[in-house]
């Protein structure tokens, strides 16, 4: 396993993190607590010192998972969790409907605090190491939210700041009143737009990136058949992303070009899409895993070191796919 420093702080963090929303079962079919907890331990037998969770995963369920995951070894783990998502208020702006209840995007700064306790009882613990607003809320001005982020910061309840599904100019907005450690974002190799965007700023900056959905909901694994049924629940299915035209293609691609690296690193395609992204400047991946066997392998990725021709090789080959 590698490491990097978490933003501007002297964390050392994990090139590979474990992503905990598909533990929180809500979007995912279900979850599996036996078979979770035991994957966060093998995540973090093989390296893995980095677990990302949040409220909204499963309405506190993966957080409350990894507070049991944890227990005892809270110095060997750095968690981030987050704010903003909310299921149980309708302050702010309203976001969604799902399983009965209205989601709402707010980051007000009493919220916050609340968010945050409650988070802290799930988990077990006194402080979390990166608090992250969850989803941008319009109706709380950054300066607001930031200045709660802060003082909290100085209180010792967190260690580094960080934001979630955010533009570049909200990110300055929240530069302008404390400093930003980490932007967490939808990135992958099929889903690139934000490298001269958010990446940059990132890099710009001092701050990492966190890149989720690193293999595209299993899209670059070469495991996912042009057949395969979706069962009811999992955000998968009739999702145009995923139909059988695009899979084929998509499996085509990752046969012939990166079939070959994987035999040259002796490891898998959905390990080379991960090591693609762990290979670039200042950024962390996180990887879900809902059992022992997906926590190993995703652990394994974060040894392998791929070089720019490679990288460029493989993002050149899934230019195409639209």
């Amino acid at each position: 396993m590698r490491y990097r420093k978490l933003g501007g702080t002297d964390i050392d963090v994990s090139v590979v993190a474990l992503g905990s929303w598909a533990i929180g079962g809500l979007w995912w079919g279900g979850t599996d607590e036996k078979k979770s907890i035991e994957a966060i331990k093998e995540s973090m037998d093989n390296g893995v010192n980095f677990i990302d969770t949040a409220p909204a995963y499963g309405k506190g369920l993966s957080e409350k998972i990894v507070g049991k995951a944890i227990k005892g070894s809270r110095d060997q783990v750095v968690i981030a969790t987050k704010c903003g998502l909310l299921w149980d208020s309708k302050e702010g702006k309203y976001f969604l409907d799902y399983e009965g209840s209205s989601y709402h995007r707010y980051l007000g700064p009493d919220s916050i605090k609340k968010e945050l306790e409650d988070s802290l009882k799930r988990l077990g613990t006194d402080y979390i190491d990166l608090y992250i607003t969850h989803w941008q809320d319009i109706t709380t001005p950054i300066s607001e939210t930031m200045e709660a982020l802060v003082a909290l910061k100085e209180q010792g309840k967190i260690r580094a700041i960080g934001a979630s599904n955010a533009s570049v100019d909200d990110l300055k907005a929240y530069s302008k009143t404390g400093f930003v450690d980490a932007d967490q974002e939808k990135y992958n190799l099929l889903d690139n737009g934000m490298e001269g965007t958010n990446i940059q700023w990132c890099r710009n900056n001092g701050a990492t990136f966190l890149a989720y959905s690193p293999i595209a909901q299993g899209l670059l694994t070469g495991r996912l058949s042009p057949d395969r049924q979706f069962e009811q629940g999992d955000l998968r299915k009739d999702n145009p992303s995923f139909s059988k035209e695009k899979i084929r293609k998509i499996n085509g691609i990752l046969k012939e070009y990166f079939g070959p690296l994987s035999e040259k690193h002796d490891c898998t395609v959905a390990q080379i899409a991960i090591a693609a992204l762990t290979s670039q400047e200042a950024i962390v991946a996180l990887c879900g895993a809902r059992n022992k066997q997906q926590a190993k392998e995703n652990s394994a990725a974060g040894a392998i070191k791929l070089d720019q021709k490679e990288i460029k090789l493989l993002k050149k080959a899934l230019h195409s796919v639209k």
